[in-house]
């Protein structure tokens, strides 16, 4: 049986199609469709249920030193209230997970991928030393994303000016429609915007306020699915876990080195160090498709005429207005202006290797 999310009768009340994702009943999209639903975020405010995710607590006396020998990017680094982006990797250094972590008053918090709570839990649980506790409390907390060029101002008007004094990659404990959340200044859109941590049982309280405040500012504000999250994401190049990232990819051909402290230990450090002075066999690269046609996962990637990679997600664009994909080539094809085919229903499209990101963030 699917899980769902406090969210569900109204995603259900308010016309989303919903389909199974992770082991939930998720909203994929509404009635204005994926396409419409990214471009609303892009101008004005999108709001995503995205209670699926998981987060698991840590506290003790030892935890900064413990998530970073754990986890690639700098955790011990990390001041009262901030966060960061990591990767939990494999010795060998395959990535088991891309996470987020945050540094909250008493405890340490580290967001993880739906379908990867449970093994992300297990593999912590496997390394946990004695004077640090974790905690999975990803049944009892939902999670909100707020995001576009006027989410922050929005929620200042609901918090009285709290959530644009929060630095990106910084979070604040505010009380939204009176219920006290953890207000992250984050994202995976390319677009500024929240991710709103709170009871589960709240969820429905806080989301409706957003809603209701935007029709009082007479701001554009609409929910979003999975399915515009995607492409919102795709687009500035992030990773979704399954498609750029899985156990046999490493952070260094996903191109992610910048999110590696290869100067201190964690666990597939020392793998990682080698690829890097090494080099690797195959590396991520992003195409655009000068025909039509959508590149699925999986699907086959020629160079003059033979097969040498593969598609790891692929959609249409809406912000560059093309069907464009994420995919891997040995390393010396990976290069901007290389010229290769996607076998899309038995025919040869072409495609080019672009510059990355194809979408710049709207907060660099």
């Amino acid at each position: 049986m699917l899980k769902e999310t406090t969210l569900h009768g109204w995603h259900m009340d308010n016309g989303a199609k919903m389909a199974e994702f992770a082991g939930w009943s998720m909203p994929i999209q509404y009635r204005p469709g994926p396409i419409e639903e990214h471009r609303l975020v892009r101008r004005s405010v999108g709001l995503f249920d995205v209670s699926h995710m998981g987060q698991l607590l840590f506290r003790g006396e030892r935890v900064a030193a413990f998530l970073d020998s754990m986890l690639s990017n700098s955790i011990a680094a990390l001041g009262p209230w901030q966060s960061t982006y990591a990767l939990l990797c494999r010795e060998d250094g395959g990535v088991l997970d891309d996470v987020f972590v945050y540094r909250l008053p008493d405890h340490w918090m580290v967001v993880v991928n739906a379908a990867n709570t449970a093994k992300d839990a297990q593999w912590f649980r496997a390394h946990l030393p004695g004077n640090v506790a974790m905690e999975d409390r990803s049944d009892e907390t939902a999670m909100i994303a707020v995001q576009g060029p006027h989410a922050v101002p929005l929620l200042d008007a609901l918090t009285g000016g709290k959530v644009s004094p929060i630095d990106r990659f910084s979070a604040a404990g505010l009380s939204l429609a009176g219920v006290s959340c953890t207000v992250g200044r984050t994202g995976y859109t390319g677009e500024d915007g929240v991710e709103i941590f709170l009871p589960a049982r709240s969820a429905l309280e806080v989301w409706e306020a957003v809603l209701a405040q935007a029709q009082r500012q007479q701001v554009e504000c609409g929910p979003a699915g999975l399915a515009a999250r995607d492409s919102l994401r795709f687009e500035p190049g992030f990773p979704l876990y399954g498609h750029e990232l899985t156990e046999e990819i490493s952070p260094i051909q996903a191109r992610l080195t910048w999110a590696c402290s290869l100067d201190k230990e964690f666990v597939g450090a020392q793998a990682l160090r080698r690829q890097v002075d090494e080099g690797v066999s195959t590396r991520l690269a992003t195409v655009r498709l000068s025909d039509r046609g959508v590149p699925r996962q999986g699907y086959r990637v020629l160079h003059q005429g033979r097969p040498v990679g593969s598609v790891a997600s692929g959609m249409y664009a809406p912000t560059v207005d093309a069907y464009c994909a994420n995919v891997y080539l040995p390393a010396p094809l990976a290069r901007t202006g290389t010229e290769v085919h996607i076998e899309i229903r038995n025919q040869a499209k072409q495609a080019v290797v672009v510059k990355r990101p194809l979408y710049t963030p709207a907060y660099r």
